[in-house]
C-alpha cells in the first residue's frame, strides 16, 4: 500500500514560528478592519472624525508593527536554526526553487500594496487631520465652546485650517507639534479653563485673513444701524446711525485713512500690552510711510519703557481689533437687543431685556445641564412672581393664562401677561446661552473679550483714550469721529436729530458730559 506524500509548505520554513503567525494575524486582523472602516465611511456619507482617526492613523500603525513582527519572527527563526547547524547563513533566495519564488511573489506584491495603502492612508490621515470636525469634535469638552461660535460665525463655511494654518508646508509642520503638546494636554487632563488666548503661535493675518480681506482695497464708509433697549419696564428704544470709516487705500494717489490705516502695509503701529489679554497698553509706535516716528505712553499704566526689550513689541494687524472673528461669545446685552430687534422676543414683556441679560449671566450654574433648566425657569419664574405679585397688589382674580412652557415646572404665568411671549423669550433665551456661554469651559464673553468696537470692551480705547501722548504732544485722539461719524439719533419718545454732516452723540440717559472722560466698559461691561 502506498503512502501519501505531505503536502509541500507554500512558504519557507522560517515562516512558520509562532512569533510569525501572531504577526500575520496583527496585520491580518488590521487590514480588514481598515477596509471594513473605508468602506462603512464611503457608505456612510457622513463625516466621523473618529473613524477617520482610528482608519487611517491607528490602524496603520498596527498593520506596520504586524508585517515587521513577521520579518522579525522569520529571521529569528532563520538565526535559531543556524545557531543549531554550527553556522549563521543568510537565507538564499533561489527562484528556481517554487516556495522561494512564492514567497517572493507575495512579499513583492504584498509590499507595492502596502505602499499604495500607506500613501491613501497617509493622504486619508492627512485629510482627517485637516477637516473642521476633527478640529471641532474629537476633543468635544475641550473645543466645544470654540466650535459651537464658529459654526454660527460668519466664516462658517471657512475650514479651520485656511485661518489657523493656512497654505504652505511650514506652518502645517509648526501645526502638528503644536498640536501633539495640546493632545497631551487634553489625555492628562492638563489644559486651562478656559481655551487661553491669543493663540502665542498664530500665523500672521496677513499669511491668511488677507487672501479673502484684502485692506489695501477697502474703501469709503460703511453704513450701519444699532437698535438698543434700556433694561427697565418700559422698554425704552434708542436706535443709532453711524457711517464707519472703513477707509483702506486710494490706488492712485497712495493715500490711506479710515480704520484701516493701522494695518495698511504702508504703515507701521508697534505696541507693547502689558497684560497676556492685550487689554492694557502703555506704549504705541507709529511709523509713517516717509520714516518719521512719534512714541505715545501713558502715565495711567505701571510700564518701565526702559525694559523694553522684556515685552513683545507686537505690529499691528487685523488680529489686533478683529480678535474674535469666528470665536466670538457675545455680550449679554447685545444678545438681548439683537433678539429685540429681530422680533424673536416680544417688546411688550416688561424689562424683558434686564430680565434676559439676568438669566444669562447667572454665575453659579456649573454645567449644560443644570443651565437648560435655570436659564429658561429664570425667565418664566420672574414674569410668573411679576404677575402674582401684581395680583396680590389689586386683590382681584385676572384667571390663570396657559403656563409659558406647557409641559415644563413652574408657575403658571397670570396677570394678563401673554404666556406664549414668555414661553417664547424663555426659549429664545436658552438658545442665547448655549452658543455663548460653556460652564465646563468656564466660557463666555467675560473670558473672550472682543476687541472690536469700545461698548463692551475697552477694545479702541485701549489706545485712543485721549491719554496716550508723544514727547512733541501730540495725543492719540478720544474723539468718536475719528472712526464714525454719528448721522442720526432715534428715540422711541419722537426726538434725535438727522444729519448727515454728522452730530456729536447723544447719550440715551442724562448724564452730563461723563460720557466724554469715561470708557463706556465702566457702565456697560462692569
Amino acid at each position: 500500500m502506498g503512502h501519501t506524500r505531505p503536502a509541500e509548505p507554500r512558504l519557507p520554513s522560517v515562516f512558520y514560528n509562532m512569533v510569525t503567525i501572531l504577526g500575520a494575524a496583527l496585520a491580518g486582523l488590521s487590514l480588514v478592519l481598515i477596509v471594513f472602516l473605508v468602506v462603512l465611511d464611503a457608505l456612510g456619507g457622513g463625516e466621523n472624525p473618529y473613524m477617520g482617526i482610528i482608519a487611517f492613523t491607528i490602524l496603520p500603525v498596527f498593520l506596520i508593527l504586524g508585517l515587521v513582527v513577521v520579518a522579525a519572527g522569520a529571521w529569528r527563526e532563520h538565526r535559531r536554526r543556524g545557531r543549531g547547524e554550527g553556522e549563521k547563513r543568510l537565507p538564499l533566495i533561489d527562484l528556481n526553487e517554487p516556495r522561494t519564488r512564492r514567497a517572493t511573489m507575495i512579499f513583492t506584491v504584498g509590499t507595492v500594496l502596502l505602499l499604495g495603502m500607506t500613501a491613501f492612508g497617509t493622504f486619508k490621515a492627512y485629510e482627517a487631520t485637516e477637516s473642521v470636525a476633527f478640529c471641532g469634535t474629537t476633543c468635544h469638552t475641550v473645543m466645544e465652546p470654540e466650535y459651537v461660535a464658529y459654526q454660527n460665525s460668519p466664516h462658517a463655511r471657512v475650514a479651520c485650517v485656511q485661518c489657523h494654518i493656512g497654505p504652505g508646508a511650514e506652518w502645517f509642520v509648526r501645526s502638528k507639534l503644536s498640536g501633539a503638546y495640546q493632545v497631551y494636554a487634553v489625555l492628562a487632563d492638563v489644559y486651562p479653563r478656559p481655551i487661553e488666548t491669543p493663540i502665542r503661535n498664530l500665523r500672521p493675518s496677513r499669511d491668511t485673513c488677507e487672501q479673502c480681506h484684502w485692506p489695501e482695497v477697502f474703501y469709503r464708509d460703511k453704513y450701519v444701524v444699532h437698535d438698543y433697549w434700556s433694561a427697565e419696564e418700559n422698554n425704552h428704544h434708542f436706535r443709532l446711525h453711524l457711517l464707519m470709516k472703513v477707509g483702506g487705500a486710494h490706488g492712485e494717489s497712495g493715500h490711506t485713512e479710515g480704520i484701516h490705516w493701522h494695518s495698511n502695509s504702508r504703515n507701521k503701529v508697534e505696541y507693547v500690552a502689558i497684560d497676556t489679554q492685550r487689554e492694557q497698553i502703555p506704549w504705541v509706535r507709529s511709523t509713517s510711510p516717509e520714516g518719521g516716528t512719534h512714541i505715545f505712553r501713558t502715565a495711567d499704566l505701571d510700564f518701565d519703557e526702559s525694559r523694553l526689550d522684556e515685552y513683545e513689541v507686537r505690529r499691528m494687524d487685523c488680529m489686533d481689533c478683529h480678535n474674535r472673528p469666528s470665536h466670538d461669545f457675545h455680550h449679554p446685552a447685545r444678545l438681548a437687543n439683537q433678539a429685540l430687534a429681530s422680533g424673536r422676543v416680544s417688546k411688550a414683556l416688561p424689562g424683558i431685556k434686564g430680565v434676559m441679560v439676568e438669566a444669562l449671566e447667572q454665575d453659579e450654574l456649573t454645567s449644560r445641564e443644570e443651565a437648560a433648566v435655570a436659564v429658561p425657569g429664570f425667565v418664566r419664574d420672574h414674569y410668573a412672581a411679576a404677575a402674582a405679585d401684581a395680583s396680590a397688589a389689586s386683590e382681584v382674580s385676572p384667571g390663570t393664562v396657559a403656563g409659558a412652557n406647557p409641559g415644563a415646572a413652574g408657575p403658571a404665568v397670570t396677570g394678563g401677561v401673554d404666556a406664549a411671549a414668555v414661553a417664547t423669550a424663555a426659549a429664545v433665551t436658552w438658545d442665547l446661552y448655549r452658543k455663548n456661554y460653556f460652564p465646563v469651559m468656564r466660557t463666555s464673553w467675560r473670558a473672550h473679550l472682543n476687541h472690536i468696537g469700545h461698548l463692551y470692551s475697552d477694545g479702541c480705547f485701549r489706545c485712543h483714550d485721549g491719554r496716550h501722548e508723544s514727547d512733541d504732544g501730540t495725543v492719540i485722539p478720544h474723539d468718536c469721529n475719528v472712526c464714525h461719524t454719528i448721522v442720526a439719533q432715534a428715540f422711541d419718545d419722537g426726538s434725535g436729530f438727522t444729519d448727515l454732516g454728522g452730530r456729536e452723540y447723544r447719550h440715551p440717559e442724562d448724564i452730563g458730559g461723563a460720557w466724554q472722560d469715561t470708557n463706556c466698559t465702566e457702565c456697560h461691561a462692569p
